[in-house]
């Protein structure tokens, strides 16, 4: 059951905007990885689905605004989470793009808002290499704190729900991804080559609204049955 801290806590992040929270046990990541904090504060904000939509063909100007107005959402909600955190005398760090980047340029980041997701029971990890969530698939972006305050952790979401499905696989104008199923330990690049993922990115943003050196894509979100179940009228058959 969760404690009556988890609960107020959680309720004021949806309070500012989050519609998602999760809480998850980081102990089996290295120390260092997660700064000695052993929990994990998982927010995820969702896109319209008309948002997602409008990406079927190529990304738009405004899938651009969303991901930038939603990042700046995520970075508003976990610093004043972690400031709450701090407040009730717990150590709290927030991760937002100034903490942690915006994985643009390094490409990696040392703890991926995702892997704290999962552990959070916010969703698994698709063949698309990104968190997908049942309700609303890949239509979702993250954020997340990593803390000491004893918090009820969730269940994570250890196994993929992907099946056989080969949507986005099929769909990713890159080719960038192999087609392998996240198991645990897996390393992010048996999942999808990021250079090409970027490269084709970039050239499909220029393509869709003149995005210059702008990796924005989306294609293997939009596809994604999960996604397509939350974002249109006749929901397709999930396998």
């Amino acid at each position: 059951m969760m404690s009556d801290f988890s609960h107020a806590i959680k309720t004021e992040l949806l309070k500012l905007g989050a519609d998602l929270v999760g809480f998850g046990n980081l102990d089996e990541l290295p120390g260092k990885v997660r700064g000695g904090m052993p929990v994990g504060v998982s927010v995820a904000v969702i896109y319209p689905p008309e948002i997602i939509r409008g990406i079927a063909e190529l990304p738009t100007q405004q899938y651009c605004d969303w991901y930038d107005s939603l990042n700046e959402k995520l970075d508003q909600i976990v610093t004043r989470g972690a400031e709450m955190l701090r407040a009730a005398g717990y150590k709290a760090i927030a991760q937002t793009r100034g903490q942690v980047g915006n994985g643009e340029e390094g490409n990696r980041t040392t703890l991926p808002h995702k892997t704290v997701a999962r552990l959070a029971g916010i969703g698994w990890i698709g063949k698309n290499a990104l968190l997908i969530n049942e309700t609303y698939g890949s239509a979702i972006r993250l954020s997340s704190i990593l803390t000491d305050a004893p918090l009820t952790p969730d269940i994570p979401a250890d196994f993929p729900r992907c099946g056989s499905c080969s949507a986005c696989i099929d769909a990713c104008p890159a080719g960038a991804l192999s087609g392998k199923a996240w198991e645990p330990g897996i390393d992010r690049d048996k999942l999808v080559d990021p250079v090409r993922c970027r490269k084709v990115a970039r050239a499909r943003a220029r393509r869709g609204f003149g995005g210059i050196d702008i990796t924005i894509c989306g294609k293997c979100i939009e596809i994604c049955p999960y996604t397509r179940h939350y974002t249109m009228t006749d929901n397709p058959e999930i396998d």
